[in-house]
């Protein structure tokens, strides 16, 4: 498109930060809290960096109304943070925990006290043991009703207060992890058909807690939160461009698809039907889907990084490899599925640390893929840099690498709006320093530096960094900043 002039955010734009529950909460055991399959996970040899764990985390339980007016002073317009299900119902299902129900509902409230609008992720990763123990988890059916049962309940108890409700986050991570990689719970590898039947599970998990919120008379706004990694074709050699148009199918319109429409891409179904991976779906899941789809408001977007799509011949790389979760750059490995697409490294672009590209034009093409084909509002649930910050002897943190980044990401977004694409919010990940799940402590995505490292007894205090007065700044020109050196 002709380049268009963009000169500010839209107003009631929604500036945002995220965490999520196990990576900050810590009290892994306090007032109730059931164990979740994170907590048991992590003490598998091997599984962390360093055998890191979020018992502590960044001890958000105890200290949260800090960090909240830590927000209210940047200014922060939404914080989307998660609920940790094992604190409502620490078995899973049966009674409920009433100081569960409290913590949030002081979360909520402070929040409101500072008009910073709640934005609620009802699912973050953290299943309840007991369930596992019970039935499987996710594996099993039974975990639909018990989800929906879950849900309600935050429904019911923070309604009244909470207009923006994101059923799942990244679907697509916690169950690739899970049950391909063996990375995430329950660290299973290569389970491929068990890994499809899971998604569907989630997808009807996700479809009857969306129907019963608007039979409850939810009025807010609802939808999922999916990890986008938009493609480009290497080259114009139509082999690759096919491998991209499959990559998409496979990797990305999978979810969205059912998310938007209530239905699976064809060509992928069909793929998996003949690899005898396909799940199974009744026609009463077909109904419950497509209804689910047309109550939903926004597509919740996760973007951290775009990939290039090459064919890959059937003796070349597989999906299994090296992830990089140390911060060795160069130390991850091409994967791909054999037949089908390969991932290279993209020539035109920078990488972090942990080998993800940097493509602030990724995330405009994201928000014109998701106008163009599902012609839903989109929500930026998560965009930002993990990298090694370093604390200076006088407490202050220097992290221009962080400004630059999220500047241009912002940058193409602000065009992506001009162009037409409806964001509701911007949500960077994240507002302070948190467990980042495999990588531990060492990195650091937030606006606040916390002070701990892998190893526990640190101090936990929390020091600005260079970025939170930056942040605190666009918010207070609703981003006319980012755009005055263009425009003059």
């Amino acid at each position: 498109m002709e380049e268009m002039k963009v000169t500010k955010f839209p107003e009631g734009f929604l500036w945002g930060s995220a965490s999520a529950a196990y990576q900050i909460e810590g009290g892994w055991r306090e007032d109730g809290k059931g164990i979740t399959n994170w907590d048991q996970f992590v003490r598998i040899p091997g599984k962390t960096y360093k055998a890191t764990t979020g018992d502590v985390a960044v001890d958000h339980y105890h200290r949260y109304k800090e960090d909240i007016a830590l927000m209210a002073e940047m200014g922060l317009k939404t914080y989307r943070f998660s609920v940790s299900w094992a604190r409502i119902y620490p078995e899973g299902r049966g009674e409920v925990n009433p100081k569960g129900i409290e913590f949030y509902e002081n979360i909520i409230d402070e929040c409101l006290k500072y008009g910073i609008e709640p934005m609620v992720t009802i699912y973050h990763w953290d299943l309840p043991q007991a369930l596992v123990d019970l039935y499987g988890g996710w594996e099993s059916e039974e975990i639909i009703e018990d989800y929906v049962n879950y849900a309600k309940t935050l429904f019911k108890a923070y309604g009244s207060k909470v207009k923006y409700w994101i059923t799942f986050n990244e679907q697509n991570i916690f169950t690739s992890l899970g049950w391909l990689t063996a990375q995430h719970p329950p660290g299973k590898f290569d389970d491929q058909k068990t890994f499809y039947q899971v998604n569907h599970h989630v997808f009807m998990a996700h479809a009857k807690a969306v129907l019963a919120y608007r039979e409850m008379g939810g009025t807010g706004k609802i939808g999922a939160s999916f990890a986008y990694t938009p493609s480009y074709a290497l080259d114009c050699k139509p082999e690759n461009v096919m491998s991209k148009h499959d990559y998409d199918e496979l990797k990305n319109f999978w979810w969205m698809d059912v998310y938007a429409y209530g239905r699976y891409p064809k060509a992928a179904m069909n793929y998996l039907r003949k690899k005898g991976f396909a799940p199974v779906v009744t026609k009463d899941d077909q109904k419950i889907l497509k209804a689910a789809a047309a109550e939903i408001n926004f597509m919740g977007v996760n973007y951290y990084q775009s990939c290039v799509c090459e064919y890959n011949p059937m003796d070349g790389v597989t999906p299994y490899g090296t992830m990089n979760t140390t911060g060795v750059k160069g130390s991850a490995q091409v994967l791909g599925v054999p037949g089908i697409y390969k991932n290279p490294a993209n020539p035109y672009l920078m990488t972090t640390d942990w080998d993800w590209s940097i493509d602030p034009v990724g995330l405009r093409y994201c928000c014109r893929e998701i106008t163009s084909r599902y012609d839903l509002p989109i929500i930026i649930s998560e965009n930002g840099l993990g990298a090694f910050d370093k604390k200076t002897e006088d407490h202050k943190i220097h992290d221009e690498y962080r400004i630059d980044y999220l500047r241009e990401h912002l940058k193409e977004l602000g065009k992506a709006i001009e162009e037409g694409c409806e964001v509701l919010a911007y949500c960077t990940w994240s507002f302070t320093d948190l467990l980042s799940w495999l990588n531990g402590y060492q990195k650091r995505y937030g606006f606040v530096y916390v002070d701990r490292e892998e190893e526990e007894g640190a101090t936990l205090d929390r020091y600005k960094k260079d970025s939170f007065y930056w942040y605190q700044d666009v918010i207070k020109q609703d981003g006319e900043n980012l755009f005055n050196i263009i425009n003059n």
